[in-house]
């Protein structure tokens, strides 16, 4: 096919990968712990995890779990903010060649449900903030043998991580009373693997290491299958494109990023953790970004010089009053992705920073990474930018066949970071795949002449809140559950701080249905950035001459 990105490229930029280094990501961490081992490899309230404890604590916790009598393949769910605690597991679940499923610390009993019993996860590491979600579905997810349950302060050195652990559970009340009977605590199983025996286990690049769960039509949420060679692969693509900005930062200066995506999301997870512990990097922990006070003081606490991030967050700090009290004078790359980045955060920060947001463009699926634009650029472009080294694009007719550059159609990606499939979805891993190879996003865009794409409109009805998928039929399913309400129907609509936000539209069985007891009923049961943020009551909803109800008119 033809890629006229290719002519835009940078200059010296590859258009295809070199040799890959390494088979797994268990080969990618044992080399940074070897490489880089008195370097930081992750900041958190101003105590630093070096690559060293980092790989003597990840090994402990890989040997507590073979000694669970977990084997290679078997999943383990991760349910933290960013705390040393993440990193830590996840670099003892892969050593221990296990199956890391991240989920979300938010998500209510019946979404935390699902995605336990969809994966298998045989463990769980909680944080204790969260185990009373787990102790509510815990009866109905059969295939957990083991919890692990963490405070935010365990893994801070002496009497700092008692005081945090002591001032969330008994000064904010920020730990829920749960009973998790057999559940150990995270100190123990590491002092269970400090007894015990790390064997290290070797994965192929074909074998899947991470479940990374993205909303379905069906309104279940579907774990996307990223193979060792998918992320690895996705990491040495994201540090090729990066390097005209990484190679401004002085020679021998560890690179810090800002680390405000959580790690379970698979932004955070691929660009933030794995690609800075590729480069040596060191992680600015940030565990709670709607904190924007909080933010600006980890900002201050010493030198940063990446910064990914959603439009929301960059909007949030540009308008802050404290934020010009930061040192911006080292940051050589804002990469916004997630959600569309939009012109008024983009000259702010530019303002505030002296760095232009650069676009990107991603899923779940893809690892996330397949397009970016040129990251020395100062410009708004208002497109995704160009593919990245070894990945293909193409726009597509309902036939699925390519279309011409200026044609408006569906966009196709191709290329090593694209999922393996769906987690025992054959059909739905079909349905995702054209004959040619080409994985079917959802987005409606066109490519220009020089091999750019803009995205025009969204093929499905998702809903961006924040960089998350919110996926319509999910939340009318649950909605729909509630006594009182006959219809509902969910759409996206602006929002100033969100990007968007859900909006639903319901017809009751019962007059008496108010919207403060639909509201109470969405806190019960839908992860906070799902909830709607307006309701509107009707005597009907459009539909098509089918029954369907159209969501296109409501938004019209």
């Amino acid at each position: 096919m033809n890629k006229p990105w290719l002519a835009h490229y940078p200059e010296g930029m590859p258009a295809e990968l070199g040799p890959v280094p390494y088979a797994s990501l268990a080969d990618l961490l044992n080399e940074a712990f070897e490489r880089f081992a008195t370097r930081p490899a992750f900041r958190l309230m101003g105590v630093d995890l070096t690559y060293a404890q980092l790989d003597r604590a990840s090994a402990q916790f890989a040997a507590y779990l073979q000694g669970l009598g977990l084997k290679p393949g078997d999943r383990i769910a991760l349910m933290m903010p960013n705390v040393f605690q993440y990193p830590v597991a996840v670099a003892g679940a892969v050593r221990a060649g296990l199956v890391v499923v991240n989920t979300n610390p938010l998500y209510t009993p019946r979404e935390l449900e699902h995605q336990l019993n969809d994966s298998g996860a045989r463990a769980v590491v909680v944080l204790e903030n969260m185990a009373h979600t787990l102790e509510q579905c815990r009866p109905q997810v059969k295939s957990v043998e083991h919890i692990v349950v963490t405070g935010v302060g365990d893994m801070l050195p002496g009497l700092k991580g008692h005081l945090v652990n002591f001032v969330l559970r008994h000064v904010k009340r920020a730990v829920p009373r749960y009973s998790l009977p057999g559940a150990v605590r995270w100190r123990d199983a590491l002092k269970q693997g400090r007894a015990g025996h790390f064997k290290p286990v070797r994965r192929t690049p074909e074998e899947p290491a991470v479940l990374q769960y993205t909303g379905g039509t069906t309104g279940l949420a579907k774990g996307a299958t990223l193979t060792n060679s998918n992320i690895v692969s996705n990491v040495l693509q994201s540090e090729l494109w990066n390097s005209p900005a990484t190679r401004l930062v002085p020679a021998g200066e560890p690179v810090v990023t800002v680390c405000a995506l959580p790690i379970y999301h698979i932004f955070g997870f691929t660009v933030n953790m794995m690609l800075s512990l590729r480069q040596g990097g060191c992680n600015l922990l940030i565990p709670n970004p709607r904190d924007i006070p909080a933010v600006i003081k980890a900002l201050n606490s010493g030198p940063f010089h990446l910064f990914p991030a959603v439009n929301t967050l960059f909007g949030a700090i540009a308008r802050h009053k404290d934020a010009g009290s930061v040192d911006w004078s080292r940051l050589v790359l804002s990469v916004g992705g997630g959600m569309a980045v939009q012109r008024a955060t983009a000259d702010q920060w530019l303002k505030l920073t002296g760095s232009s947001i650069c676009e990107g463009y991603g899923l779940s699926e893809t690892s996330p990474s397949a397009a970016c634009n040129i990251v020395t650029s100062k410009d708004y472009t208002g497109t995704i930018g160009y593919p990245l080294p070894s990945t293909e694009f193409a726009i597509l007719g309902d036939d699925e066949t390519e279309l011409p550059l200026g044609q408006t159609g569906e966009i196709g990606i191709r290329g090593p970071q694209v999922m393996a499939g769906y987690w025992n979805r054959p059909e739905d891993t079909r349905r995702a795949f054209t004959p040619d190879g080409w994985f079917k996003t959802g987005d409606v865009g066109v490519m220009d002449e020089t091999g750019a794409i803009r995205i025009v409109d969204r093929k499905k009805d998702m809903i961006n809140v924040s960089g998350f998928n919110v996926y319509p039929n999910e939340i009318e399913d649950v909605v729909t559950r509630m006594p009182g309400v006959a219809e509902a129907a969910a759409i996206g609509v602006p929002d100033e701080n969100s990007g968007e936000a859900v909006k639903l539209f319901l017809v009751r069985s019962d007059s008496s249905l108010s919207k403060d007891a639909v509201k109470q009923y969405c806190r019960d049961n839908l992860t906070g950035y799902k909830r709607p943020r307006e309701i509107e009551f009707r005597d009907e909803l459009p539909k098509s001459g089918v029954g369907k109800v159209l969501r296109r008119a409501l938004r019209d």
